[in-house]
């Protein structure tokens, strides 16, 4: 079994509780990736995908955090809900607003979520005698709920329990833009484009907004210096994300690319 947290609350004292907190749920190692800022569920969009391509849908767990509470997030009582699905065997246990799911939609891994509402969820456990009522308040009216509620719902799921939940069609998600989810630390772009996309063929120019980029199937066949387009290594199955690349400098420094951005 795997377990791993993708969160904005990536600082070492909130991954720490939360490694800790889950621990106390799954017997496995728990691997932690951090995505960056007020915009970062693109990002988190994006490692979802490349943490179920990585498991293959063996048996494990991701639970995935992106939580504003400020801008959209306001229309939310206390930030966004939270929703379980599964990839074969795999537990997703992820918030639902903003684009953090676009990417799932995108690639149609599953067309809806189980959509939970806290409160619900909590008295429905607390009647059931698993939770106390000090235990209901004290979760309910936390402003940390990657810490007091993921954890604990994501053990209640894989022991079982019965959770209360709503299906949310997956159309109801925003689509995923034409833009940036990642950079790697060399630099490369990741992007959400697929070759599907447009008319991906090697020796292709095409005109983005980071300026034309050529198409080639793999990093080793770009020459150097040239600015372009490949298949990257991040996706599901067949269906791999294009990376923008400069051969043998950073991509993000030549073109001044940031997470985010739209390439199309």
């Amino acid at each position: 079994m795997f377990a791993a947290i993708i969160t904005d609350c990536k600082d070492d004292n909130a991954l720490g509780r939360s490694i800790v907190r889950l621990s106390q749920y799954v017997q496995c190692p728990i691997t932690t990736i951090g995505v960056n800022g007020w915009d970062a569920d693109l990002e988190a969009a994006g490692n979802l995908i490349d943490l179920l391509d990585a498991s293959e849908g063996k048996l494990g767990v991701v639970i995935v955090n992106v939580a504003p509470r400020h801008k959209n997030a306001k229309k939310w009582s206390n930030g966004t809900p939270f929703c379980y699905f599964h990839y074969k065997e795999t537990l997703i246990v992820s918030s639902v607003d903003g684009q953090v799911l676009s990417l799932i939609k995108k690639l149609g891994v599953v067309d809806h979520v189980n959509m939970m509402d806290i409160p619900t969820v909590l008295k429905s456990l607390e009647q059931k005698r698993v939770i106390t009522q000090e235990l209901v308040d004290h979760i309910s009216n936390t402003q940390f709920r990657s810490f007091e509620f993921l954890p604990r719902v994501t053990g209640w799921l894989l022991d079982g329990l019965e959770i209360p939940a709503e299906k949310y069609m997956l159309n109801n998600v925003v689509d995923a833009p034409n833009a940036v989810w990642w950079i790697d630390n060399f630099g490369n772009i990741k992007t959400t484009l697929l070759e599907t996309d447009f008319d991906f063929k090697v020796g292709k120019k095409i005109s983005t907004k980071v300026g034309e980029l050529v198409c080639y199937n793999r990093l080793k066949d770009v020459p150097d210096e040239e600015k372009a387009l490949i298949i990257g290594s991040s996706g599901l199955h067949e269906r791999r994300f294009l990376e923008v690349v400069v051969q043998g400098v950073s991509a993000e420094k030549e073109l001044g690319i940031k997470s985010g951005q739209d390439i199309l």
